[in-house]
């Protein structure tokens, strides 16, 4: 973007980053509705493209009915279908659209995750989200099994004003977590964010070892980590939902933050995750930039993802 270019406002990044989710379904409904009045047999082929779309068969179940139990005989407009469409999504998602409420002085945040998932750059937003409130913030570089990822999160640091507790490559993370909580409690440090190794949910020992950082952590500070936030990719749909159920059993996730929205026309598993885990959905991501992540409403996400404006 050049500089003459205005900056586009959060709502605009949002919907244009819903863009293809949105589209899809836009076109399924105008097919629908231009072709025959929402009939029974309409109402189902739309139900299968709310599944198609991520949203879980629970939800485009509940929205089929509320639709089946309106009685359109002359016809709907595409709009006054979005309408019921974003009114049933935003209900599904405000019970988890939560702020992440700070508490502890440090509050210290375990981020989890696999690789590829936006997880260290999703560490560096949330420092700068947080060193713009005033609070100081300490990053540390867990995921040692990666230099890429260490070096990558000391540039963020530095963009977000944040100082980076890192050690070699291959060197012990519970330690490091160890050591971090231990400065920041010292120092007297709003907030410790610890990154972790991007553990594939099938490989045992990472997942033993994301284990011993809790441990460890707790004997710095016995209610810590007061958040465990996993990092999902949007794209890969229906995959998120083993992802949080594994990383909740190991880690015990108290919040979900939502990466790559720009790129995917799967934003609806959103919708499917909140409806079966009910996990706390802090923040969502739009795109590589600094304040491309952005706390969650449910209004919003609901009226981007059916494509109906702000």
């Amino acid at each position: 973007m050049s500089d003459s270019e205005p900056k586009k406002s959060w709502w605009q990044r949002l919907s244009g980053g819903l863009k293809r989710s949105s589209s899809a379904l836009g076109t399924a409904i105008s097919d629908l509705v231009t072709k025959r009045k929402l009939d029974a047999a309409a109402i189902e082929d739309l139900e299968s493209e709310l599944i198609r779309a991520d949203l879980g068969v629970e939800t485009a179940a509940r929205i089929s009915s509320v639709l089946a139990g309106n009685r359109y005989e002359k016809g709907i407009a595409p709009d006054e279908i979005k309408a019921v469409l974003s009114g049933e999504i935003e209900k599904a998602l405000a019970p988890v659209a939560k702020p992440l409420e700070i508490g502890a002085r440090p509050f210290v945040i375990l981020v989890v995750g696999v690789n590829g998932s936006g997880k260290t750059t999703t560490i560096g937003k949330l420092a700068a989200h947080y060193h713009a409130q005033g609070k100081r913030v300490l990053l540390a570089a867990g995921d040692t099994f990666r230099a890429a990822a260490i070096d990558q999160l000391k540039v963020w640091g530095e963009r977000a004003a944040a100082p980076v507790i890192a050690r070699a490559p291959g060197a012990d993370a519970a330690g490091l977590a160890f050591d971090a909580v231990t400065q920041a409690k010292a120092e007297g440090y709003d907030i410790a964010i610890v990154d972790t190794a991007g553990r594939l949910q099938n490989r045992t020992e990472l997942m033993g070892e994301l284990e011993k950082m809790v441990r460890v952590i707790r004997k710095v500070m016995p209610d810590a980590p007061h958040a465990v936030l996993l990092v999902l990719d949007a794209t890969v749909g229906q995959n998120a939902l083993s992802q949080v159920e594994l990383f909740d059993k190991t880690a015990g996730v108290t919040g979900l933050v939502m990466t790559k929205l720009d790129g995917s026309a799967r934003g609806g598993i959103l919708v499917a995750l909140a409806t079966r885990f009910g996990l706390p959905v802090h923040f969502i991501g739009v795109g590589e930039g600094i304040d491309d992540l952005q706390p969650f409403t449910a209004r919003d996400f609901a009226r981007a993802l059916v494509g109906l404006d702000d």
